[in-house]
């Protein structure tokens, strides 16, 4: 019987047009330019403005992109995962109203949240569904509207964060491409470093919340600094070692975009190129679920079937791991 494997066919994507520099920054916090980039890499991020828009709406668009460039009948998909740290709202589903609007009558939904690991989870769930050999095509986004909870008094935090969605579709492949194996971990001790105290069912919303910025983004930034460069590396090695894989059989490396001290001490500890580390963050800040699908869709043309890639992401709980994914098909199609 022939294995089947769960690959990447095609990828779409959607970003705000509302462009927020280093520049503008200088303006609300105090900060510069020098130290943002220095920091973090960062020089613009995208915010999502109007009334009435919401993670959804990104997660919609970065999903017609995808449908629009592969004339994809949306009636097709059997599962559409949105995973996010920005859900619309609590209870209703963000992915069943995302289906709805793509016109995906014949899928069942979920949304997946896990801090900035939610998009890796769900590539790896998303295998699990097309494994089975019960389920073609899943449609995965990340989104989020990381503008939603930032607190642009803050300088720690709203210097970092972005919004933005992608979006992925995962079909069978049978040629031995796609998602090979993973390491994903969670320590729950990291929960404090790194929160939206209120909102949730822990500290329901009070007016005594909203005066104290309880709905707003807190970080720890020195220690998940440290947890995220040891936990994400810590996880590539492991599935690299798994896999038999020495540091010349890897082309890429997909990390999670939360800032590029990170990323970059990332490419070191697993001794690859400069070149082969994938990075966009200077255009989009940390954009939480949806960094991952950002750097295919940017990185798309330059990617060749057969290239091996480390997909590597680490977030709030403390949330982390490492995919190792071969590309299914010449970006350039």
């Amino acid at each position: 019987m022939t294995k089947i494997t769960a690959a990447i066919s095609a990828v779409g994507k959607y970003l705000p047009d509302h462009v927020l520099t280093n520049a503008m920054l200088e303006n609300m916090v105090d900060t510069t330019d020098e130290w943002i980039v220095t920091r973090t890499g960062i020089k613009e991020r995208r915010i999502l403005k109007g009334t009435g828009k919401g993670s959804s709406y990104m997660a919609i668009r970065a999903g017609k992109d995808l449908i629009k460039k592969t004339g994809l009948d949306p009636k097709e998909i059997d599962l559409v995962i949105v995973s996010t740290a920005t859900p619309d709202m609590q209870a209703a589903s963000t992915a069943a109203y995302t289906a709805t609007q793509l016109g995906a009558v014949n899928a069942f939904t979920f949304d997946l949240i896990s801090a900035c690991s939610s998009f890796l989870y769900g590539m790896a769930t998303a295998a699990r569904y097309i494994e089975s050999g019960r389920y073609k095509k899943v449609l995965l986004i990340g989104s989020d509207m990381n503008s939603s909870m930032i607190d642009y008094e803050d300088r720690a935090t709203c210097i970092i964060f972005g919004d933005g969605a992608g979006a992925v579709l995962f079909e069978p492949n049978v040629e031995g491409y796609g998602l090979q194996d993973e390491v994903l971990q969670t320590d729950g001790i990291g929960r404090e470093y790194l929160q939206v105290p209120a909102g949730g069912s822990l500290m329901p919303p009070t007016l005594e919340t909203v005066k104290n910025k309880k709905h707003f983004v807190y970080q720890d930034g020195r220690t998940v600094f440290k947890f995220a460069v040891s936990k994400m590396a810590e996880a590539a090695e492991k599935v690299l070692e798994r896999n038999n894989l020495h540091k010349e059989s890897i082309d890429w490396l997909a990390a999670h975009q939360a800032n590029k001290r990170i990323v970059d001490a990332t490419g070191r500890r697993l001794q690859l190129k400069e070149e082969q580390v994938m990075l966009n963050i200077e255009k989009y800040g940390n954009t939480t679920s949806a960094t991952i699908p950002l750097l295919l869709n940017d990185y798309e043309n330059q990617l060749k079937k057969g290239d091996k890639i480390i997909f590597a992401a680490f977030g709030g709980g403390f949330s982390w791991g490492a995919i190792y994914y071969i590309w299914a098909y010449n970006g350039n199609k």
